[in-house]
């Protein structure tokens, strides 16, 4: 057994060293930093492997861009339901997502395949169908494939008609190009130029009004776009139009000919002679609803109402107070109206909030505006046509264009305001009965649908005699009356298309009634263009035989073209700072609130339309003041090198003399009161008149003349002043009033010289008697309460009633009434003494009875009796008296 147990021993032994190596191997401890040792030996081996491999990042990039070029050639616009379909890089497609753009519209889908590509484009699409986005997707991924840095200054242009538009523009840019690594810049008028000067030649993206953009090609050295590689017309049409032609002209010969043009547009342009201008090549044509039923969206329902001129602003009213919880859009024709109306309805409180937005306003505050309207969900808004291109306001229920556009692209552009993208509206139309056969053909020829209704007279509210109250407690609002009135007619007559727009059928009186205004304005330049009506004249232009206007036609024909010469022409550009409004702004005055035409508010609000040119000024300066505006697109030309060929004399001579004349400078305040005297106007003076019925001049205050008026009386034939005449009359007057007048007032100086110091003398006695009574007074607190007296220089040593003499309490009424006998002129009181004590009591201590300090402060003592004696003869009637009594 023991040898069993010894041969079984080795092998438990051995069993257990087998085991103890089995759990070595299986604890978790030592087993998991095994395998970290062999993870960690193996990730630097990786690592060192994926090091020496990696590309850089610049290299990647360049392959994703060459990548995405490679499938420009096989976009599939039917295929292409997201942008995702489109071959965009991945930072434009994460912005677009996170701004909630997922599906391209019908213009995006057909525009952005031939922009990725490299062609031109002419875009045209319906109001509200995102032509924004069509345009800036392909100048981001344009630079993007460059891989354009802020060291490569200029890439994209983007120009717009207006301020608003362009910073609409720019928002969109901000989200869609965020992730983007490229600088973008929003150059408009009403900005600080210099601060814009400093940053313009790094930035990438310029997105811009033209006016502002010429001017920094002009002034800017720093800036240049050689390097421009894709250029943007937003409101293509409006662009290229006559306002804007010189200035797009100038900065179309300041860009690069080998370069990508974008045209945008609702209304687009098909003019060669303007695709010419632009050097286009081969431009593809994309026009989404060209083959549409209606060029106006499907959403919007469109009407139109015919009103007399007399009841558009009592309609106007109506409307809005039928119409308190929507967003509305009002179209005016001029800035002059927008102001007077808006300040106006402000007063009514129709009871809802009033907004205006027009071109005369400051850049800050038409952009508060803009924002304003934006956020409110119930809102008018008064505007000119600033507003009537390319901005996007959320949700607006209507719009209502207040006066007659000008044509049909005008019309369509208002009302795409409304019906936005998939969204409802609702557009109505005011016409004058002179108006509708003319803009409604326009209208179905452009294939916009519109209906006619009628309004109801009963609920038109009547608002004139308020606007007439308005008027009459403020001159202020007066004159924006007049203006509005003015400006109102003057936009009427520029209308190109004469057989809408007739300034001469409108009823002026009636008109003028329904502003507030009791009497109609005086409308010289209408009534200029009424007498060359009747003259039998077609135009402002035309020849006349007549004398007086011989030198105004010669001047006409030759600026409409007679010398066709090359000279230099001034070009206007946009000033750094806008005229402001009052409460909201600021008003013009004079020539300057005439010369406003109203016909396109854009034009304005750019500073790009060329200087209308003023006519030669006749006799009567006033009346030309308003002619200024008739030829209207003229250009000022001056031969400043001397390339003009010599012309006849006459010429020369009406030159120099319209070149001395035609200054339209703004009037000053000398010229406004020679223009009174001239008219015998008195002004600043008050009149009065007497009982008698004589009227007296209160102010100015009239110089009296030392000469009598026959002496001022000139001999007939003599003109001119007599300086010895006037030196003598002038120191005869000197000594008359001048001396009298110096003397007078030094009079009065010494006067209040001596009561000052009579008043120093009565407070310096006063304190006095008031220090010798504190002195006094303990002493006469030990006194009996009758106290006997003795008079002095006396013969007669008898006693005598105390009760005559004067009460020591009435130290102070006494010393009060002889400083109101002092004020009153009558001298110091005289001492005296008396025996009765009053006139209603003449018995009272001459009979005997004592008086008491009790008695006096009771008020029954009277005042001393003046005998009229001297102190003498009062001391001995009244020891007469005690001996009597005695």
């Amino acid at each position: 057994m023991t040898g069993e147990s010894q041969g079984k021993r080795p092998s438990v032994f051995s069993s257990k060293k087998k085991t103890g190596k089995k759990n070595d191997t299986q604890d978790p401890v030592k087993n998991f930093e095994k395998w970290k040792k062999k993870y960690n030996k193996t990730k630097v081996r990786v690592k060192r492997e994926k090091k020496r491999t990696k590309k850089p990042e610049w290299q990647i990039e360049r392959e994703n861009i060459k990548r995405l070029v490679d499938k420009y050639n096989e976009i599939n616009i039917k295929e292409a339901v997201k942008f995702s379909d489109f071959p965009l890089s991945k930072k434009t497609l994460r912005a677009l997502l996170e701004a909630q753009y997922r599906q391209p519209t019908e213009i995006q889908r057909q525009t952005i395949g031939f922009a990725l590509q490299g062609k031109d484009v002419l875009g045209a699409a319906k109001t509200g169908s995102g032509k924004t986005l069509a345009f800036l997707l392909p100048v981001l991924e344009c630079l993007y494939r460059q891989q354009w840095t802020a060291e490569d200054g200029l890439g994209a242009l983007i120009i717009s008609p207006t301020r608003e538009l362009a910073y609409q523009t720019f928002e969109v840019l901000r989200k869609v190009g965020k992730n983007h690594e490229f600088s973008a810049g929003l150059i408009i008028g009403g900005k600080d130029l210099q601060h814009e000067s400093e940053r313009i030649h790094r930035t990438n993206i310029i997105i811009c009004t033209p006016g502002r953009l010429l001017q920094h090609m002009d002034e800017t050295s720093t800036f240049h776009a050689s390097s421009l590689h894709i250029l943007v017309l937003d409101e293509a049409d409006r662009i290229l139009d006559m306002g804007f032609a010189d200035t797009m002209n100038a900065i179309v010969e300041n860009l690069p000919k080998t370069r990508q043009t974008l045209l945008f547009s609702a209304t687009q342009t098909k003019s060669v002679k303007d695709l010419a201008r632009l050097s286009l090549k081969d431009p593809e044509y994309v026009w989404v609803h060209e083959k549409a039923k209606f060029s106006t969206p499907a959403t919007l329902e469109q009407n139109y109402v015919v009103c007399e001129l007399r009841q558009k602003v009592n309609m106007l009213f109506s409307f809005m107070k039928s119409h308190l919880q929507k967003k509305v859009i009002v179209f005016f024709a001029c800035c002059k109206e927008v102001q007077y109306l808006f300040r106006v309805f402000c007063r009514l409180r129709p009871g809802l909030p009033i907004l205006a937005l027009h071109g005369k306003q400051q850049q800050m505050k038409r952009m508060d505006v803009y924002n304003d309207f934006i956020r409110k969900k119930a809102a008018v808004l008064f505007a000119t046509d600033i507003a009537a291109r390319g901005l996007d306001f959320p949700a607006v229920n209507w719009v209502l264009q207040f006066d007659c556009p000008e044509d049909a692209s005008t019309y369509i552009h208002r009302v795409g305001r409304t019906a936005r993208y998939k969204e409802g509206g609702e557009a109505l139309l005011v016409l004058l009965p002179s108006e509708e056969n003319g803009m409604i053909a326009q209208l179905q020829e452009r294939k916009v649908p519109i209906n006619k209704i009628q309004v109801n007279p009963e609920k038109l509210t009547s608002v004139q005699q308020k606007l007439e109250a308005f008027l009459a407690q403020e001159m202020e609002q007066k004159g924006r009356a007049q203006r509005c009135f003015v400006s109102y007619l003057r936009s009427i007559y520029l209308m190109k298309n004469k057989d809408v727009f007739d300034v001469f059928q409108l009823p002026l009186d009636q008109y003028a009634a329904s502003l507030g205004l009791a009497v109609a304005p005086r409308v010289r330049f209408l009534n200029k263009a009424r007498k060359l009506r009747e003259g039998g004249e077609t135009a402002p232009g035309s020849a006349q035989d007549d004398d007086s206007d011989q030198e105004l036609q010669r001047f006409r024909a030759q600026i409409r073209g007679e010398k066709n010469t090359p000279a230099s022409t001034k070009r206007i550009t946009e000033s750094q700072d806008e005229p402001s409004e009052e409460e909201d702004g600021e008003e013009l005055s004079g020539s300057e609130e005439e010369e406003e035409t109203g016909a396109s508010d854009e034009e304005e609000e750019a500073a790009d339309q060329p200087a209308c040119l003023s006519f030669a000024p006749d006799e009567d300066e006033a009346e030309d003041e308003d002619l200024r505006d008739m030829d209207l697109l003229t250009v000022k030309r001056r031969d400043v090198f001397g390339l003009e060929e010599e012309g006849d004399e006459d010429d020369e001579e009406s030159d120099l003399k319209i070149e001395a004349k035609k200054k339209p400078e703004k009037e000053s305040k000398f010229k406004e009161a020679k223009k009174a005297l001239k008219r015998n106007f008195k002004v600043n003076t008050k009149m009065t008149f007497t009982e008698e019925g004589e009227m007296v001049q209160q102010w100015p205050p009239l110089q009296r003349t030392a000469v009598p008026a026959g002496q001022e009386e000139e001999e007939e034939g003599v003109s001119g002043i007599n300086v010895e005449e006037a030196r003598e009359r002038l120191r005869r007057e000197d000594q008359e009033f001048d001396k009298q007048e110096y003397s007078r007032k030094v009079k009065q100086k010494h006067r209040e010289k001596r009561l000052k110091e009579k008043a120093e003398r009565r407070e310096a006695s006063k304190r006095q008697k008031e220090e010798q009574k504190e002195e006094s007074g303990s002493e006469e607190e030990e006194e009996e309460e009758e106290v006997v007296a003795y008079l002095d220089h006396s013969d007669n040593e008898e006693e005598f009633d105390p009760s005559s003499l004067p009460d020591p309490d009435k130290h102070v009424d006494s010393e009060l009434e002889d400083q109101n006998r002092e004020a009153s002129g009558k001298g110091p009181r005289k001492r005296s003494y008396s025996d009765s004590s009053s006139e209603s009591d003449p018995s009272g201590p001459a009979a005997g009875g004592k008086r008491t300090r009790k008695e006096d402060a009771t008020g029954t003592a009277s005042q001393p009796l003046d005998t009229g004696l001297s102190l003498a003869e009062d001391e001995e009637l009244v020891l007469h008296l005690l001996s009597n009594r005695s």
